[in-house]
């Protein structure tokens, strides 16, 4: 009788993943790509505070990590010192005022892969020149900066261009990364010069240390806003070799838009939760949506110093009601965005202000366009606009759109104890959520935090859980909602990738990257 075989799911990794958490008594950086920390660092042992560190670090992310963020995205911060007011800094996605509804004609199918609205033709709302918003980073650093920081700008700038200079690395991770786009890179001649060499995706040598590459004009740009301020990127040469640019290729962003762009601080919202106060980002962020899930978690078991079966299926629930409670009262309002990269960094410095800022370029490596005068490459936030022109977030111009991006910051009194975000598109909140709960409710060290299996719901149905959640857990889960069980691993990225920073009673900072995203860290200042 030949024997009965049934293969076991596959599973992409044979090992178990640890990731060490920072720890010290001073500032600290928390970032997706370790460089990037680096640089945070440098700038708060050179005097400066979160600010300068928080700009210095998301500037560097431009030259290490360009599929996630950049001088072409967007983002959201939350900031807040000891005795001050949490703020929310709104540099969230604007579209052009010249932007015309009619270049965006639909084929008459649905596209299902990265939102549920009407695919349209050519997907030049999804990449290319037609699919940038008004590249809004810059302001919001600038703003931060020139509210907040200490140092000056030149000074802050001054590792981003040492990096730019330096290159991207081109080692097995970027070599993913660029693959992972490369179909749609090679479309745009500046693109495909800088990532496809050969027509093909750098690859890193079998042995040895990686090499870098130059990211086209990028380190030239970060000279002239060391050199002339941040301003120039809207009203200087930067501004103009943008606009030139982006016309030269018929797309919508133009001097003016430039030129009017603007970040705005907002009061943060406010939400108790469990005897501390949560501030949530103000705009057109996941905020309402997390607020609607702290309320239906308010009486769940938090006992015990980790989550329970009974927790597990109660938050699930929950997050299926919220996520219900978002997309009836917006008119699927906001894209699923299954590849959309983000990045979040979390920083605190040694007077104990806090700062949490998530940014990005929408999907990865964004439109695809580097834009070859500036070596900028753009967003493509109309991506995040539905083309159906009767819905409520239908593509139109000097409009905002509404995103997932979901900074945070908790506070016991006046004084921020623990600052935080993720990237990951709409599986954002629920890994905010359930980090915070797991560090500031179950008491759980951040660094065993990071590595807690987590599940996800990022809509009204269904649950993705991590296979290492317990036979219990998963069945109690099965018996409400279809059940999809995943690794958490590199690649797939099935969970967000979430980054904390805490301050302990005694003063101690203790912060933790994603445990599964390969450059990441945390680091202490000395």
């Amino acid at each position: 009788m030949t024997l009965a075989f049934t293969p076991a799911p596959h599973t992409t990794q044979h090992w178990q993943v640890t990731k060490p958490a920072a720890r010290g008594a001073r500032g600290m950086v928390a970032s997706q790509a370790r460089g990037a920390a680096e640089a945070g660092v440098a700038i708060l042992e050179a005097g400066g505070n979160a600010a300068d560190a928080a700009v210095a670090t998301a500037f560097s992310l431009a030259a290490l990590e360009p599929w996630n963020s950049g001088l072409g995205g967007i983002g959201f911060a939350q900031v807040m010192a000891p005795g001050g007011q949490a703020e929310t800094l709104d540099f969230g996605p604007v579209s052009p005022r010249g932007l015309k509804p009619s270049a965006y004609p639909m084929t008459g199918t649905m596209k299902l892969d990265l939102f549920p609205w009407p695919e349209v033709k050519g997907d030049v709302n999804v990449h290319g020149p037609l699919s940038f918003v008004i590249p809004s980073a810059v302001a919001g650093y600038a703003a931060l900066h020139k509210r907040f920081g200490k140092l000056p700008i030149a000074d802050v700038l001054a590792p981003a261009v040492a990096y730019a200079k330096r290159g991207l690395a081109q080692d097995w991770f970027t070599t993913l990364k660029v693959a992972s786009s490369a179909s749609v890179l090679r479309l745009y001649p500046e693109s495909a010069r800088i990532y496809l060499p050969n027509g093909l995706p750098p690859v890193g040598p079998y042995q040895g240390s990686p090499g870098f590459f130059r990211l086209g004009n990028l380190a030239q740009t970060l000279e002239r806003l060391q050199q002339a301020g941040l301003e120039d990127f809207y009203k200087g040469d930067v501004a103009a070799s943008i606009a030139a640019d982006v016309a030269d290729m018929e797309g919508f962003v133009g001097l003016d838009d430039l030129r009017d762009c603007a970040a705005r601080f907002l009061p943060a919202l406010e939400a108790d939760w469990r005897g501390r106060r949560l501030f949530l980002a103000n705009g057109l962020t996941a905020a309402p949506t997390l607020k609607r899930v702290l309320s239906g978690m308010r009486d769940a078991d938090f006992g015990g110093g980790a989550p329970s079966t009974a927790w597990y299926a109660q938050l699930a629930r929950e997050l299926r009601a919220a996520y219900a409670e978002r997309l009836a009262g917006l008119g699927d309002a906001e894209p699923q965005a299954a590849e959309s990269c983000t990045t979040h960094l979390t920083v605190v410095d040694r007077d104990g202000m806090m700062i949490a800022m998530t940014t990005t370029l929408l999907s990865s490596m964004g439109s695809r366009v580097v834009l070859p005068r500036s070596g900028v490459l753009m967003n493509n936030g109309v991506m995040w606009f539905d083309p159906r022109p009767e819905a409520a977030n239908a593509i139109a111009p000097s409009k905002r759109p509404l995103c997932n991006m979901c900074p945070v910051i908790v506070a016991e009194g006046d004084k921020p104890v623990i600052a935080g975000g993720a990237s990951g598109g709409r599986r954002i909140m629920a890994s905010v959520f359930q980090m915070l709960a797991f560090t500031a409710d179950f008491g759980m060290d951040p660094e065993a935090a990071a590595h807690h299996p987590r599940l996800d719901v990022s809509g009204p149905e269904g649950v993705t859980a991590d296979r290492r959640l317990s036979a219990e857990t998963l069945a109690a889960l099965a018996a409400d909602a279809q059940v999809t069980e995943v690794e958490h691993a590199t690649m797939p990225v099935n969970f967000a990738c979430p980054n904390l920073i805490r301050v302990l009673p005694d003063g101690t900072r203790v912060g933790i990257s994603d445990a599964m995203s390969p450059w990441s860290a945390a680091l202490a200042e000395a």
